[in-house]
């Protein structure tokens, strides 16, 4: 049965984070620029925004893409980022699976072995590089906007843990970035609720001590999650597993590609890790991506690097939402 207002989706995952892209039943999205697009979208369709990413349609930890007309140069879509709390401004692990989608639905000519993708992102425009062959999508990567360390070992007061040193870096979103063991935690066999109750905190505490600020973009300039960590920064350690903990306690079922980005950023300006030199980020799901400074940069004033983060993205399904007349409750609630 066709329903006039209906809104249709294809859902994919990346490393078991979901991605439910809106492939129709929106209306247009006004504003000359990305941010204002984003903007746009939050004051004005929000419903929207709750009716696919809350209950009964999704959960707390859904996440969503809306792709809207570009507006930059060597940009083939651009995208709005939608979860729990409203728009964030990267999502890696989306961007691994717009790449994968823009070349499996035709959205850019394909090229064999590999396909590249101008994507922008209310945080600038990224290139995404798609493997194909005999015609098939497969691993994705990714080149980051200008990322950057904003605060190196800044110590925070964390209420209940006392005294916690965080990193706090850029990678398209601010990040704290800690040690899960100056909670008492172990990132790889604690309580999920344990590490997003000690993440949560963290983001608390770091909003309450630093001015979060972007050198460019006013909109740019807050902070958007914690990230906890084994503890392992050292490429030559091995894998590093952390968990990633954003907007309203979502937790990322990835590595994070916005966070695996600013994790090397702050890796490579702290002298951890070299340009070149790959690394490996591994999630509460075990999936893993890899991150790699490629190239160093500016953003206004400070120094930046270019980071590469490469992962698989998969398809779940398809499917078409509607609102029923009546139906108060379908416009969206979500339980914690």
């Amino acid at each position: 049965m066709a329903h006039p207002s209906e809104i249709r989706v294809v859902d994919m995952h990346t490393g078991g984070e979901p991605v439910r892209i809106v492939q129709s039943g929106y209306p247009p999205i006004l504003g000359d620029t990305i941010l204002a697009k984003r903007r746009y979208a939050r004051e004005q369709l929000d419903h929207l925004r709750k009716l696919l990413i809350f209950e009964p349609r999704g959960h707390v930890d859904m996440y969503g893409a809306l792709l809207v007309e570009p507006c930059l140069p060597g940009a083939d879509l651009a995208v709005l980022f939608m979860h729990n709390e409203g728009y964030s401004t990267m999502c890696g692990h989306a961007t691994i699976a717009l790449g994968r989608y823009a070349v499996d639905q035709g959205l850019v000519p394909t090229v064999e072995p590999v396909t590249e993708v101008g994507i922008e992102c209310p945080c600038g425009l990224v290139k995404v590089h798609v493997e194909v062959s005999e015609g098939r999508s497969g691993r994705v990567s990714f080149d980051s906007v200008p990322a950057f360390l904003l605060a190196e070992q800044q110590w925070v007061d964390v209420p209940g843990h006392g005294s916690v040193v965080c990193d706090v870096s850029y990678g398209g979103a601010f990040y704290a970035i800690a040690d899960t063991a100056q909670f008492g935690l172990n990132v790889r066999t604690s309580r999920t609720r344990d590490l997003v109750d000690a993440a949560t905190a963290l983001s608390q505490a770091v909003k309450m001590a630093l001015l979060i600020e972007h050198p460019i973009e006013r909109d740019l300039g807050f902070l958007y999650g914690s990230i906890l960590t084994d503890g392992r920064e050292r490429p030559e350690e091995g894998p590093s597993a952390n968990i990633c903990v954003f907007a309203n306690a979502e937790v990322d079922r990835s590595p994070t590609g916005s966070g695996v980005t600013a994790r090397m950023a702050a890796r490579f300006q702290r002298g951890i890790a070299r340009q070149g030199q790959v690394c490996e980020f591994e999630s509460v799901t075990g999936s893993c991506f890899t991150g790699e400074v490629v190239a160093t940069t500016t953003c206004g004033p400070r120094i930046a690097v270019t980071v590469r983060v490469a992962g698989r993205a998969h398809y779940l399904g398809e499917a078409r939402y509607w609102l029923e007349e009546g139906d108060e409750i379908g416009r969206g609630f979500l339980l914690k």
